[in-house]
């Protein structure tokens, strides 16, 4: 999907889109959702709930204040990259903040508004994301974080994160805390879902002494690419070869009859494919960019 949309658009255009439309996403999950219940699912959203419950500040005034002087210092300590990647979903995110700003749903339950405000927010950074963008707060700390500490990037934003949550305890109940757990657990990964895109993929192992025929009919009847990899039994130490296959998630049960079909023993490990890269799975011209690259 996102590639067609940038052979229509163009990768610049399209970029900026992804960018427009992910932070109305997440501006509207914010005070659609979040706000409203008082669900401080980590990050400068939640601490602008915070701030809005204790010093009654305007979300969108602190979104803004804050955004503004990271970008100033993501400008000085991390370079001119980072920050024009970072200042238009840095600036929109406050911006539809305040546009919708009195538009809440907080007439329903608080454990829905922190499934579909995680999921919502979710769809909008993944967008961002996509669009090669930044919608600031957190990941902008995190990066400056990591400049002068060695720590990987997921962890310092945990902790960041976390440290928003802590501070919530002790403006919420224990109950409204646990929701922004939820909210922020779907977050994360809608996030993942955005990026890697709809289409799933498996990763399969097989192990059988018939091994030969099973890669045979892999290649012959279901015109997929599969790798021989010698492994050492654990049982008797027998010298074997298993063949590893990388399939598209509707063609599993083809590929699991075919296996049986020729060993009704073999032994099958199947597990997630996140991301795929490669011809079956990418486009040519993709597969030429990234060998450009």
């Amino acid at each position: 999907m996102v590639q067609a949309v940038q052979k229509k658009l163009g990768t610049r255009f399209s970029d900026t889109l992804f960018i427009i439309i992910g932070t109305f996403f997440v501006a509207f999950g914010f005070n659609a959702f979040l706000l409203p219940n008082h669900i401080v699912a980590g990050g400068i959203n939640g601490l602008t709930i915070i701030l809005n419950e204790t010093l009654n500040l305007t979300p969108s005034i602190v979104l803004f204040s804050v955004n503004m002087v990271l970008l100033l210092l993501a400008f000085l300590l991390l370079g001119k990259e980072v920050f024009f990647k970072s200042i238009l979903g840095s600036l929109l995110v406050p911006f539809f903040v305040s546009l919708l700003n009195g538009f809440s749903l907080d007439h329903i339950e608080p454990i829905l508004s922190a499934i579909f405000g995680g999921i919502t927010i979710g769809i909008g950074v993944g967008l961002v994301f996509v669009g090669k963008g930044s919608t600031g707060g957190t990941a902008l700390i995190a990066l400056i974080i990591q400049k002068f500490v060695p720590i990987k990037l997921g962890i310092i934003l945990g902790m960041c994160d976390g440290l928003v949550i802590l501070c919530a305890l002790f403006v919420f109940d224990v109950q409204t805390v646990l929701f922004a757990l939820i909210a922020l657990y779907l977050t994360s990964r809608m996030v993942d879902r955005v990026q890697v895109g709809p289409k799933s993929s498996k990763n399969v192992l097989i192990i059988s002494n018939d091994y030969k025929k099973i890669r045979a009919q892999i290649v012959s009847d279901l015109n997929l690419g599969a790798t021989l990899i010698p492994i050492e039994g654990g049982l008797n130490l027998e010298n074997k070869k298993m063949v590893m296959v990388v399939i598209k998630e509707e063609q599993f049960m083809t590929l699991k009859e075919s296996i049986l079909s020729i060993d009704p023993s073999a032994f099958v490990v199947i597990t997630s494919a996140h991301e795929v890269v490669g011809r079956g799975f990418t486009t040519d011209k993709q597969i030429k960019k990234a060998s450009v690259r």
